[in-house]
């Protein structure tokens, strides 16, 4: 695709997700952001584009011009739907396993800015820690699989990538009403069992897993929700978490936005921080407990 093209449909759909926040009143009713939110937020997206994204497709393409320089183009007589499963398997499946392993102990400092806002918008999608992405496998093999040939169907399948990510995080809940008409629920059957959807993706971000409709340990797809369904880790209730957010945020305060970013290298002071050495997550079962004595 050419990058203009793939530029302007990327813009076009962000603007087109952010127009729909704001024309239903759910940015303006949900979204109430601290400064240490915004900084994080502006600050992980431009990361991403100008360090990130690009370090990792120009690495890659020198470390294969000097490893590989034979298989330059390899791959670039595919068919394009062999293109395609062969980038849903380097990109969306590894990052499927990524995101899983990121709630494990000891990868979860990296992801947890991500679940420490307090409300569902696009402009959550890229909040990180800087050095989440920086060790994002998908992003070093997506440069691999340009480098052999896949360029012509990467730039498509990033635009489409990105406008069901981005959908998935959005304020404005685009699934809610489709749920609703009859006619459409075979439809909807399909397309919730096929890629993340506003309710699957946001009981991955809720609050608390009590109430049924919360899934913080699973739900991790990222376009496609086959993965987790294959693995075991799908939840589906079309529902929607009343909350969203960290329990432990609610009981000792949120962490500044730069011990999220760039910790280990910055970390907490605060009690009880997975950001510090030797912390670790909060379990919802310890953070009910202390609820009473925070409370008091």
């Amino acid at each position: 695709m050419n990058p203009q093209l793939q530029n302007a449909l990327i813009v076009s759909i962000m603007l087109g997700y952010g127009l729909m926040e704001y024309a239903t009143r759910r940015y303006k009713d949900t979204v109430h952001a601290s400064a240490d939110d915004t900084k994080l937020e502006l600050f992980m997206f431009l990361s991403l584009l100008a360090i990130a994204q690009p370090l990792a497709i120009l690495a890659t393409n020198k470390l294969c011009l000097w490893l590989l320089p034979q298989h330059l183009g390899a791959l670039a007589d595919l068919p394009w739907w062999g293109m395609v499963l062969i980038l849903l398997v380097g990109d969306d499946f590894t990052q499927y396993w990524w995101h899983r392993l990121s709630h494990s102990p000891l990868l979860w400092p990296l992801h947890r800015a991500h679940h420490t806002a307090k409300y569902m918008s696009i402009r959550i999608t890229y909040r990180n820690n800087f050095f989440y992405y920086l060790m994002m496998p998908g992003l070093w093999i997506g440069g691999v699989l340009v480098y052999l040939g896949l360029g012509k169907v990467y730039g498509i399948y990033i635009v489409v990538k990105l406008a069901v990510i981005l959908g998935a995080h959005c304020a404005w809940r685009w699934d809610e009403p489709l749920y609703r008409l009859p006619a459409l629920r075979p439809l909807m059957w399909l397309v919730e069992r096929t890629i993340s959807t506003p309710a699957t993706h946001w009981a991955h971000h809720a609050l608390t897993n009590s109430d049924g409709v919360g899934h913080y340990k699973g739900n991790f797809g990222n376009l496609l929700f086959v993965w987790d369904l294959i693995f075991g880790t799908a939840h589906i209730t079309r529902r929607y978490p009343a909350k969203v957010g960290l329990q432990d945020d609610l009981l000792y305060g949120q962490e500044r936005w730069y011990h999220e970013m760039f910790f280990p290298l910055l970390q907490s002071k605060r009690e009880h921080s997975a950001l510090t050495k030797g912390g670790r997550a909060y379990a919802e079962a310890e953070t009910q407990a202390d609820a009473p004595r925070a409370a008091a």
